[in-house]
């Protein structure tokens, strides 16, 4: 009964562990309102100034720029905030708040855990004010699209904060991580497709994206917001249009091949991640 209580104990103290490192991280977040206003106004930048402009050009080919622009839109707000978090660990490891939640009474697993958590969920905040924006672009989506949609998010946030962290633990300075950063998010970025059709283009650049976690998310995103409804109020229609957005899905790649490698990706970098964080000095 005593080490009942005892392994209890120790898991409330790891549990307080992870809750109050993930309330910092969401604390910085949410006070740092240059932050919060760029989570609205450079996805409306992009939409107005980009989608609109090469929408403009692209209108004789009866395609609906802004509205192919979004999920992409989307998925780089998710990106770009989740590899942040990597700029607030070398931070505190500059004034010496990582050193000190390292060395407190709690396994460096639950620091990764409050860290990954805290990330995510900024990341998943930008990311539902961004897609909060589909309705004043005209954008319009089932209530359980949206669902799905988060769902999406919620494994993007967790996969890209994780990877962030493993890359973060390796790099000693705020100006390396920054360029290495740049390196890694451009061809993430503008290889997913987001921008432009990745279908249609050059076979070198199809391959690049077929190795790129990022195209799935775009591909699962544009798939549901610009797809039909996945599911109506009749049970047999309920049915159908759930088993083909599975099975077949609305763009490139069926939903569940999207959704597998998100979760595939998602599960290695978190793993990674505790690795590596556990065994940096």
């Amino acid at each position: 009964m005593s080490e009942w209580k005892l392994l209890k104990g120790e898991t409330y103290g790891e549990l307080r562990g992870v809750y109050a490192v993930w309330l910092r991280e969401v604390k910085r977040y949410i006070r740092d309102r240059a932050r919060l206003v760029s989570a609205v106004t450079g996805p409306i930048m992009w939409l107005l100034l980009f989608g609109v402009g090469v929408g403009g050009f692209l209108s004789q080919s009866g395609v609906n720029y802004v509205n192919f622009l979004f999920p992409g839109i989307v998925s780089q707000s998710l990106l770009f905030t989740s590899i942040y978090l990597g700029i607030s660990i070398i931070w505190d490891r500059e004034f010496g708040f990582l050193k000190e939640m390292l060395v407190a009474p709690i396994r460096r697993i639950s620091v990764f855990s409050g860290k990954m958590f805290g990330g995510a969920t900024d990341a998943f905040i930008q990311g539902l004010i961004v897609l909060s924006l589909a309705f004043v672009f005209g954008i319009w989506m089932d209530p359980l699209v949206f669902l799905a949609c988060l769902m999406v998010m919620i494994l993007t946030a967790f996969a890209f904060v994780s990877m962030s962290i493993v890359i973060a633990s390796k790099i000693r300075s705020l100006e390396s991580f920054s360029l290495i950063m740049t390196f890694i998010n451009m061809p993430l970025f503008f290889s997913s497709g987001a921008i432009f059709p990745l279908d249609r283009a050059p076979g070198w650049l199809q391959t690049m994206g077929y190795f790129n976690p990022l195209t799935y998310v775009v591909d699962a995103l544009r798939g549901l917001i610009l797809g039909h409804q996945l599911v109506y109020y009749n049970p047999l229609t309920f049915q159908y249009d759930l088993l083909r957005t599975l099975l077949y899905g609305n763009h490139i790649f069926p939903l569940w091949l999207d959704l597998a490698v998100l979760v595939c990706f998602a599960a290695a970098m978190m793993m990674l991640g505790a690795y590596v964080f556990g065994r940096r000095k």
